[in-house]
Formats: C-alpha cells, sequence, structure tokens
C-alpha cells in the first residue's frame, strides 16, 4: 500500500525558460519527508500491521511551494487510479490509498479539489486554512492540527490579556491569508481590538509584485509608530526580507535602529523558523511571539537521525534528497566524507521542528490504524477501496490517544513562544512560556515570569488608556480605538479602565461627584440626639421639666397660702402638667424620625399647651370677673362662669382637631432627598390641619392677651394680669416668627427651630406665672398673709381715687345712676376675709349733696361706686 508525501524541499521562482523550475533547497522540507519515513518504518515494525501481515510503501513528491507543480504531481495519483479502472491494468503501478500533505493551505485547497474527484484520502500537518473544515466542499480533507480559526482565536486573546488594542497585521492574498484575516478581524472586533493598518503581500514570493509590495509595507509599518503589535500570517522568506526592507529604510532615513522594534506575533507559518534573522539579531527586531503546534516526543526521530549518521552512504543512496543536501554543503566547505555526514545531520537537527514531526507522525499513524482495520475484509490494492471518513477513527500514538473531530481536525491547542537571543547575531525559540487550550479558550502560563518581563512595558494603543472615573468617547469617522477620556458626569461612574459609557448611580441612595470611579452612598442626616445643638435644647428640656416639678411640689405645700390660692389654686397643678407634657413634646423634635414620633410630637404639643393656655384663660376670666365688670353683668357672668367646664371645652375642642388631623391626613416620617444627603424629617400630612391647631392655640392666647390687659392694674397681689399679658405677647411673638422660618427654611434643623419657639412659650408661662410667686412664697413671706393682702386692697381703692366716674357740672337736673362695684372674697380667694359693708352711694342733682357724700372728693363730681371686701 502505498502513500504520497508532498513535502516543499525546493522554493519554485518564475523564469522566462520554464513556467515555475524549482531553486534554493529548502531543509525544512527534507526533515518532514525523513519524519515521513521514520513513522512508516516504525509503523511497519508495529503489531498494529505485522499481525494483520500489511506493510505500508510511499512515494514522496516535490511540491516545490508552487501550487501548479503540486496540481501537477496530484494529477499523475488520479491518473494513476484511472489506470486501474481499465481492461489492461498489468501496466498499471501500485495505487495510492491517501496523500499526506501538503504544509501550504494554498497547495492543500488545490489538490483536495482534485482529490475529491476520485474521493481519496488527504491528510495534513500543517495545513491550517479554516476553509479545509468545510465538508460541503472538502469532504475528503483531514488534518491533525486545529484550524486557522483557533489560531486567530488564540492570538485575539493574547493581545486581549496584555490590552494591545492598536495592531497591526500582515498576510499574504492566497486562500490561507485571506481566511486568517477574515477570521482575525472579527473575532479582534468583538474583543475591542482595531487594525491599524492591513498589509497583503503576494502569496508567491517570486511573484514581481512582492518587492513593491514589502518596500510598501516597511513605509506603513514605521509610519504607525503607535501600533507597536504587528500579527503576522506571512510565509518565513516574506518576514526576511520585510525586515531587510525595515532597516534599509531606518538607516536612510538616519533614524536610530530602535525604532525598527516591535512586538511581532508570528503565526504557525513562521513561528519556528530561523531563516527569517537574515543579518538582523533579535535586539534589531523587537520581541516575537510565537504559535506553534503541540509538539511531541523527538526521541524516535532523533534515533533515526543518528542511525542516518551512522549509514549515511546506505540511506543516501535511495535518498536523492540527502545526495543534493551532501552536494550542497560539500560546495560550501570542502571536508572529509565525515565531518561533511556530520554537519549533514547537524544540519538537520537544526532545522528539526518537534511541532511539525507529531503532526506527521499522527498522520502516520492514522492511516495505519484505518488500513489495519479495513484491509482485513478488503482488497485495499484496488483504488477508492478506502473512503475519507474511514479514516477518521481514534489511534493510539506512544500511549496517548487521538481523535479526529466532525470536520476531520486534532485540535490538541497551541503553544506560545517566545525568541530570544544568545549573543549578537543567534536567534532561537525560547521554551514554552503558554499553552492555549481550546476547549476553554484560554492559556495557560507555564512561564508568566519571562512574559512581563518583556511584554509588560509594552504599550499598543490608539489612546492611552481611560483611567477609573472617565470614559471614551470616540470620534465619528475614526476607529473606536481612538478616543478621547471624558469625565463622568456627576451621579455618575466607571470602575473599570476604558468604560465606553459611565454607570448611573441609584440617586435614592447613592451619588457621585464628576470624574468619580465609585458611587458614594448619601449620608443619612437627622436631627440626631448627639448635636451639640440638639443637647443644648435637650438641656432645656429637662431643666424646664425639673423646675416645673418643683414649682409643683412647692405649690402642693403651700396650697393654704393667700398666694397659691390667689394664683389659681388647682389650676396651678394643671397647668405644670401642661408644660411638662410640653417639655416632652419637644424632646420628640430630637432623633430619628418615626411614624408614631411624628404623630406624637404635634399633636402632644398641641393638646398639652391648649389645655395650659385654657387655664390661663380661666384665670384671665377670673380676675376680670372680680374688677371689671359692673354688679348687674358680673352676677351674670357668675353663673356661667365654670372654669373646669370652660377648661375642658377648649380641650375638648383641640382634641376633636387632633383627631379629625389623625385620621384623615396624619403626620408621617419621610426622607427628603438631597444631591448628596438623605434628610429624615416628618412630614406634617395636612398643613392645613397643624395650622389650624396652632390658629386654635394663637387664638385662646389673643384672648388672654386681650382680657389680661384690661386687668393690667389691679393690685400687685393679684397683679397677675400684667404676667398673662407678657407671656401670652411672648408666645405670639414667637410663633409669628416661627411661621415663616418655617415654611422657607429646610435642613436638619428645621425641628430645632420649633423646638426652640415651644421651649420660649414654655419658660415664658413658666417665668411669668409661677416664678413670680415662689419668689414671694420664699423670700417675701410676710406679704403671702391675709392682712398682706386686705392692707393691699385698701391701698389699691385710695390709690385710685383718680379713677372714678363722675358727672360734669352741665348735667342738671339729673340723677347720676348710682353704680356698685363689688371685689368679693371669693372672687379672689382670700381666705377668712369678712366683707366690709359697703357704703351705698345716694343720687344727687346737684353739687351740694354730692360733698355731703364724701368729703375728699372734689367739688362737681359724685362718686358713684362701693366696694365691698
Amino acid at each position: 500500500m502505498y502513500f504520497t508525501f508532498l513535502p516543499p524541499m525546493c522554493v519554485s521562482y518564475l523564469f522566462l525558460s520554464c513556467m515555475h523550475c524549482c531553486h534554493r533547497f529548502d531543509v525544512v522540507g527534507l526533515v518532514r519527508a525523513l519524519a515521513m519515513i521514520n513513522a512508516i518504518e516504525v509503523m511497519n515494525k508495529s503489531p498494529l500491521l505485522t499481525d494483520v501481515n500489511i506493510t505500508l510503501g510511499y512515494k514522496i513528491l516535490d511540491s516545490c511551494s508552487d501550487v501548479n507543480t503540486a496540481m501537477r504531481a496530484t494529477e499523475d495519483i488520479i491518473e494513476q487510479a484511472n489506470c486501474h479502472t481499465g481492461s489492461n491494468t498489468t501496466t498499471c503501478s501500485q495505487p495510492v490509498m491517501a496523500v499526506v500533505g501538503s504544509s501550504i493551505s494554498e497547495i492543500s485547497i488545490a489538490i483536495a479539489r482534485q482529490l475529491t474527484l476520485k474521493m481519496i484520502p488527504q491528510i495534513s500537518y500543517s495545513s491550517t486554512a479554516a476553509i479545509l473544515s468545510d465538508k460541503s466542499r472538502f469532504p475528503s480533507f483531514m488534518r491533525t492540527i486545529p484550524n486557522d480559526k483557533y489560531q486567530t482565536a488564540a492570538m485575539v486573546s493574547l493581545l486581549s490579556t496584555y490590552g494591545w488594542n492598536w495592531v497591526g497585521i500582515i498576510t499574504t492574498d492566497g486562500d490561507y491569508g485571506k481566511s486568517a484575516l477574515d477570521n482575525f478581524m472579527s473575532q479582534a472586533s468583538e474583543k475591542g481590538i482595531c487594525v491599524a493598518f492591513r498589509s497583503i503581500l503576494p502569496q508567491s514570493v517570486s511573484s514581481q509584485d512582492v518587492d513593491s509590495a514589502i518596500t510598501q509595507t516597511a513605509k506603513i509599518i514605521l509610519q504607525n509608530p503607535k501600533a507597536q503589535v504587528i500579527v503576522s500570517f506571512a510565509k518565513p522568506t516574506h518576514m526576511k526580507y520585510l525586515y531587510q526592507e525595515l532597516k534599509n529604510q531606518i538607516l536612510n532615513a538616519g533614524q536610530d535602529m530602535k525604532s525598527m522594534r516591535r512586538v511581532w506575533v508570528a503565526s504557525d507559518s513562521w513561528s519556528s523558523s530561523r531563516s527569517v534573522k537574515g543579518n538582523l539579531t533579535l535586539n534589531d527586531i523587537g520581541h516575537v511571539m510565537g504559535f506553534t503546534f503541540k509538539s511531541g516526543d523527538l526521541s524516535s526521530f532523533n534515533e533515526y537521525l543518528s542511525k542516518l549518521e551512522a549509514a549515511w552512504q546506505d540511506y543516501e543512496g535511495h535518498n536523492p534528497f540527502l545526495q543534493e543536501l551532501y552536494v550542497q554543503l560539500k560546495s560550501i566547505k570542502s571536508s572529509g566524507d565525515t565531518e561533511l555526514v556530520y554537519k549533514a545531520v547537524k544540519t538537520l537537527k537544526e532545522y528539526t521542528q518537534p511541532n511539525t514531526i507529531l503532526g506527521v507522525e499522527m498522520a502516520v499513524s492514522a492511516l495505519a490504524k484505518a488500513v489495519a482495520s479495513i484491509c482485513q475484509s478488503r482488497d485495499c490494492k484496488k483504488p477508492g477501496t478506502v473512503q475519507p471518513w474511514e479514516l477518521q477513527v481514534d489511534f493510539i500514538l506512544r500511549n496517548k490517544s487521538y481523535a479526529f473531530d466532525r470536520n476531520g481536525d486534532i485540535n490538541l491547542g497551541y503553544d506560545v513562544t517566545m525568541w530570544r537571543s544568545d549573543g549578537d547575531t543567534k536567534i532561537y525559540v525560547q521554551d514554552i512560556v503558554a499553552e492555549f487550550h481550546i476547549d476553554i479558550n484560554n492559556f495557560t502560563y507555564t512561564n508568566y515570569s519571562t512574559t512581563q518581563q518583556f511584554l509588560d512595558n509594552i504599550f499598543s494603543k490608539c489612546s492611552n488608556s481611560c483611567v477609573p472615573g472617565e470614559f471614551k468617547k470616540t470620534v465619528e469617522g475614526q476607529h473606536t480605538c481612538c478616543y478621547e477620556c471624558i469625565n463622568c458626569t456627576e451621579n455618575y461612574y466607571s470602575n473599570k479602565k476604558d468604560m465606553d459609557r459611565c454607570l448611573a448611580c441609584d440617586t435614592n441612595v447613592e451619588w457621585s461627584p464628576e470624574g468619580s470611579s465609585s458611587c458614594i452612598p448619601k449620608k443619612t442626616l437627622f436631627f440626631a440626639w448627639k448635636d451639640g445643638f440638639a443637647v443644648v435644647l435637650l438641656t432645656f428640656c429637662a431643666l424646664g421639666i425639673l423646675m416645673a416639678l418643683l414649682v409643683s411640689g412647692l405649690f402642693l405645700h403651700q396650697r393654704g397660702t393667700p398666694i397659691v390660692k390667689a394664683a389659681g389654686g388647682p389650676l396651678n397643678q394643671v397647668i405644670l402638667f401642661s408644660l411638662v407634657m410640653s417639655y416632652i413634646s419637644a424632646m420628640l423634635f430630637v432623633g430619628q424620625p418615626n411614624s408614631l414620633q411624628c404623630k406624637a410630637r404635634q399633636v402632644l404639643f398641641g393638646i398639652s399647651f391648649t389645655l395650659c393656655v385654657s387655664c390661663i384663660l380661666v384665670k384671665t376670666l377670673q380676675i376680670l370677673l372680680a374688677f371689671q365688670f359692673n354688679p348687674e353683668l358680673q352676677e351674670v357672668l357668675r353663673r356661667l362662669y365654670q372654669p373646669y367646664v370652660i377648661v375642658s371645652i377648649c380641650v375638648a375642642l383641640q382634641v376633636a382637631t387632633c383627631i379629625c388631623w389623625l385620621v384623615h391626613k396624619s403626620p408621617f416620617n419621610y426622607i427628603i432627598r438631597n444631591p448628596t444627603t438623605l434628610l429624615e424629617d416628618c412630614h406634617e400630612g395636612s398643613y392645613l390641619a397643624f395650622g389650624v391647631m396652632l390658629g386654635y392655640i394663637a387664638l385662646l392666647a389673643f384672648v388672654c392677651f386681650i382680657c389680661a390687659f384690661k386687668g393690667r392694674k389691679l393690685p400687685q397681689q393679684y397683679n397677675e394680669a400684667k404676667f398673662i399679658t407678657f407671656s401670652m405677647l411672648l408666645y405670639l411673638i414667637s410663633w409669628l416668627l416661627f411661621i415663616p422660618v418655617y415654611v422657607t427654611t429646610s435642613g436638619v434643623y428645621l425641628p430645632a427651630v420649633e423646638m426652640v419657639v415651644i421651649l420660649i412659650s414654655n419658660y415664658g408661662i413658666l417665668s411669668c406665672h409661677f416664678f413670680p410667686k415662689c419668689y414671694i412664697i420664699l423670700f417675701k413671706k410676710e406679704q403671702n398673709t391675709k392682712s398682706a393682702f386686705r392692707k393691699n386692697l385698701y391701698e389699691y381703692s385710695s390709690k385710685n381715687k383718680d379713677s372714678i366716674w363722675v358727672c360734669g357740672s352741665s348735667v342738671t337736673d339729673q340723677w347720676c345712676s348710682s353704680q356698685h362695684s363689688t371685689i368679693s372674697a371669693s372672687s379672689i380667694s382670700v381666705p377668712g376675709a369678712n366683707p366690709v359693708n359697703p357704703t351705698p352711694m345716694t343720687n344727687c342733682r346737684d353739687r351740694s349733696s354730692c360733698t355731703s357724700l364724701h368729703r375728699e372728693l372734689m367739688t362737681r363730681h359724685c362718686l358713684r361706686r362701693s366696694i365691698s371686701v
């Protein structure tokens, strides 16, 4: 059974005298052919074939790296297959069961179309064009390597890992180059990588246009200094010419050779080639990262080369390619046979590519496994016996299992290598620094520190990276990789580099200043207990409660004395209790608001202060009833005057208002969302109800003020009217000032405004109503007696002679109506005071009768009031 092997051991050039003449011996192609021979010999000796008595043969044809040459060779294979279909087959040579090759995708595509006509299986060890995985077009093609779709994906992943998003790409105009370019462009676009330039070189290095294309490519590279990373799918010869052209242009321009340095991402087509260096050093070129196929064990092939060196004459006689290598070496240096053989084998070892050797060995192993299985039941000497899909079998090579996928590919992944320099001239491939796994589309670094050392400082971007807090703004018509960095606006942020847009903060609970990389939680504010101003106000509240309780205890202890009875007796305790409640309501304005607190603070203040003002109103009416009204009206009002009923009615009206408020639209806690803070406060629910509550208290206070103002000239011990007037005036003024401040002000200290007004009102009542009494009780005890009260009343009566009612002299023949005004003991609660007999005033018609009634009166006046105590 014969297999055909198509390695490109020569390079073709176009001459006028011949269509395609092979020229310049390719050692790499010879190494691949020797690997093929060794693999077949190993398999022929293996139990897999010896057990079934099958031996593999081979026929090696040189493609000269040329499509036409390879197609002519393939045509010969097809003619041999046709020969066996005729009547006379005696002159036909052994038919070819399968073809191994080629290493170049363009050649593999061309011959695959020919082999498909006869369904002759083809297995390539190095052709990576993605189009070859299309079974509808190439049903007889298989390969032992991944297609370029995975290689370009690995390249894009590598570029993305290092943040290189502005790269150049060099490829060829053949099927391989076009396929690689299309795959790379689509995959790079998905990762946000832009192509700064694309340079497409002629596929054939013998093309007349190759020189101009190389020159133009070198110019483009030097004109794009920001593209520090270049991905190349070109051939080794292309890269060699390109490096030399770059050097020439830089030297001609008088520039430093450092401007030539780039990071070159090499495809499998040239990543392991040593010929690209020419006369340059790696210091001139820059860094080369190459993608290669998975490497195998070279022990078998190295053993074969050792045998070759030991028995060179035997091998050379059967292999014309070895003869040509020997002749070339002999022409270069005149040496003995032994030295030339050593030099030849050394050259073969230097050009050995472990990844390609593995691919060749897998191809032969797959064929051997299929032949051993099929040819036991069929006559494999006939053409077309083995169909392409029958070769897609699982096989074992060196105790490791391999399998083709449904596209006829074996996807082992890639090794990533870096070139390094040893001295100034020698370049060789470094140990593997990473592995790319196709199944997970990710890298595993085996020597990460080395790559970091060389590549971390490489910057290949059109624009500088946008730091967190900025976003990319591209200019219309430019690449998306060329952009400006704009700060995120207020309440927007970006937390990663090179973000396309800023993310919005949740403005309900977060905020951010301009150019922010994160959102800041809004600070929750309220009138807190630990606030300095709150501590001061709470101290005044506590002090007010303490003083109210002390005054209550003092008044309770002195409840039988004239000053306490004259001040209102039991009503004092009610007023003091209401003040304590009012102080407590003021304390509810401090702290983090909650629903119950918001409802309780206004209602508690409204009811408690209404109770306080109602009691003061009763006291004011009591004084007026005693001193200001005429006897007839006084009698009527005294019947209607019921202190506790009046207080109850006044308080009941306020309670009804508060109940309606709580039922229909009660106060509630809510959050005011400011740009950078969250202010927790109480909403009054219905501002109308809130206004009615305060207005009702103000109405009672105003009535108290009017009534107290009328009685401001009463005796000193009874003169609460002055203090009531002042306290009510203080209340009205403070609350009138509170209203515009409350309406126009917002913030954390708004509750403190109302709290201050409440304290002013409470302290005004406490100071005006109770402190003077406490002063008399504690320090003027002589004035807190019954006799002192009688004396005070008498002095008041004597001092007010100028306030009596008079009748003018012009009133003749008329009577001055007799009036009686009485200050009763029950009205002022002076204990044990016996009424003094009133001195009635008689009617008078003229001056003589008036003067006889009261000697001290001035003439032409008549006194018309009597006082009874």
